[in-house]
């Protein structure tokens, strides 16, 4: 607000904030700047929670991504100029693009992270009569942000119309020396040239690469992690949990053991659902299962969703040795398949989609299925995928109520209700 001083006072004209700002709590702050972020599940991505080794075996990709993650940190801390994140599918771009926003909110700086043709998409509806967002609107608000992070830059549909507002976008904020990241999901020089002069100005920008030109997932996509196999099994599971939760708690990790157990010894026409949050044990009852049935000759898939969605994409090159068909094929016929992180991925049309057409066959031809979710994503499922999950015919589904077995220090007891198990209908 505007000081209401006279002509000659120090303060006249100057800009302090309003009362209602100053009586806003940091929290309170901090969720608003969350809301207007546009993250939505990627708020989950944090500089905590990026894996420093990616399953990276090359020290060259080792030390490339450690510096990239580094120099991210520095940004995110105060944010100066441009980074351009650039890799192969699954190395890690859209995670720590998504870190240095969330660590830019926790210092109270505004940031929007958008997927390119999400933006694209949200543009084009504003010319709708029946939309209330106005162009001009919108596209101030990405314009100008303090600081605005693009992912998937190159994934787009590149008509003249799409490239000539991606330009007028990039050239302002490049002008202004706003803070931008990008993502790239090409090599720059696939980009339009008055894009990669403006992404390539050393004046600028940081161009970080996270690991070499070749694909980081590797051809077996669908096997699980050796380390995960070895540490992952029931015998090394405590079905009370780290800590000692509350009576419900442990009803519900229980419970989640006995299924898993049954479910790896018949799976067959059923689905088991694990909701819980980080550090419940999802994941270690899900590998637990594939443990079992790979012991009783059986095969299984084992992939995190967003995993899955860039290996999809990545069938789209040129260069790439498997076709889309055959590799969506792979999983969608699967004899069992264990979806990992389900809602962690960047919610495209394209993605949610890809993932409807994925359940909706595996419900429909009832083959086994595990899938785990993170209570705080479980909300914001589109209707459609959602609706599959609550099929009393055919899922198990079971919500973990006990603490984070991560944390280093016991937690505080856990209230509330621990029901909300379901289990399907004889």
């Amino acid at each position: 607000m505007r000081i209401d001083v006279p002509l000659g006072d120090p303060q006249f004209g100057e800009m302090q904030p309003c009362s209602c700002w100053k009586e806003e709590t940091q929290d309170e702050r901090r969720g608003r700047l969350l809301r207007y972020s546009n993250l939505g599940a990627l708020a989950r991505h944090t500089f905590e929670s990026l894996s420093p080794e990616r399953e990276r075996t090359d020290p060259e990709d080792q030390r490339l991504f450690h510096q990239a993650v580094s120099t991210a940190h520095s940004f995110a801390e105060n944010p100066s100029g441009w980074l351009v994140l650039n890799g192969p599918s699954g190395c890690g771009k859209t995670h720590l693009a998504a870190a240095i926003a969330h660590r830019a909110i926790e210092a109270d700086h505004p940031a929007v992270f958008l997927v390119v043709p999400d933006l694209l998409d949200h543009l084009r509806a504003t010319y709708s009569p029946e939309n209330e967002a106005t162009y001009d609107l919108l596209f101030e608000q990405v314009r100008d942000t303090p600081l605005l992070v693009l992912d998937d830059l190159g994934a787009h549909s590149s008509t003249p119309w799409a490239q000539e507002k991606l330009f007028q976008i990039l050239n302002h904020r490049h002008n202004l020396e706003l803070p931008t990241v990008v993502v790239l999901s090409v090599q720059p020089e696939a980009l339009d040239e008055r894009l990669r002069t403006r992404l390539i100005d050393a004046s600028l920008t940081q161009l970080l690469p996270l690991a070499k030109g070749r694909s980081v997932l590797s051809g077996n996509l669908g096997s699980v992690p050796r380390p995960l196999l070895q540490s992952m099994t029931f015998e090394r599971f405590n079905p009370k949990g780290k800590y000692n939760a509350n009576a419900g708690g442990q009803d519900t990790l229980e419970y989640a053991f006995r299924a898993a157990k049954n479910f790896a010894a018949a799976p067959e026409g059923y689905w088991l659902v694990l909701e819980g949050s980080p550090g419940v044990g999802k994941t270690h009852l899900a590998v637990a299962v594939i443990n079992e049935r790979l012991r009783l000759g059986q095969p299984a898939l084992y992939v995190r969703v967003p995993d899955l969605l860039d290996h999809l994409r990545a069938t789209y090159a040129p260069e790439s040795r498997i076709s889309y068909d055959e590799r969506f094929e792979q999983f969608r016929s699967a004899p069992l398949l264990v979806m990992d992180d389900l809602g962690s991925q960047n919610t495209t049309p394209w993605a949610q989609e890809k993932l409807f057409q994925l359940l909706v066959h595996r419900h429909d031809a009832r083959l086994p299925t595990i899938i785990t979710l993170d209570t705080q994503i479980r909300e914001h499922l589109k209707p459609a995928i959602a609706s599959r999950l609550k099929d009393e015919n055919l899922v198990t589904y079971i919500p973990i109520r006990a603490p984070d077995a991560r944390d280093q220090a016991p937690p505080s007891a856990m209230r509330g209700d621990p029901t909300g198990i379901r289990r399907p209908k004889p």
